[in-house]
């Protein structure tokens, strides 16, 4: 991925053959990204996460891969993406932290900084 995008948002192509790139950005605002996944279909993503554990340690980031599959998808859509899956998964690297979102409060920022922080000290 680079440092020059900030999250990638990858979906399987419609003849169901291969995992092809939905959108690529470089925006900074993690609603942003939120905002780019379909509300009633399933995406895999990676995102550049960035956070601060406290201000004495820094910035720290994680790469991190978003399994993104709402209750509103068709069951054929979430069977496709969680077989899928692991494919795609294997082909990233630098990935640290992997996150499965069945609706919005599963990827909020708060929950994804509490994954992150606390894989940080432990794991």
């Amino acid at each position: 991925m680079g440092k020059k995008h900030k999250f990638v948002i990858y979906k399987i192509n419609d003849s169901k053959t291969e995992i092809i790139v939905d959108k690529i950005s470089s925006d900074e605002s993690y609603d942003a990204f939120l905002e780019a996944l379909p509300e009633d279909d399933s995406r895999y993503a990676v995102y550049d996460f960035q956070y601060e554990i406290s201000s004495t340690e820094g910035k720290r980031s994680k790469i991190i891969f978003f399994t993104w599959s709402p209750e509103t998808a068709s069951v054929r859509s979430k069977m496709i993406y969680a077989s899928s899956k692991d494919a795609l998964r294997r082909a990233l690297n630098g990935v640290s932290t992997d996150i499965q979102g069945t609706d919005f409060s599963d990827v909020a920022f708060e929950s994804v900084l509490e994954r992150v922080s606390r894989g940080a000290g432990s794991h």
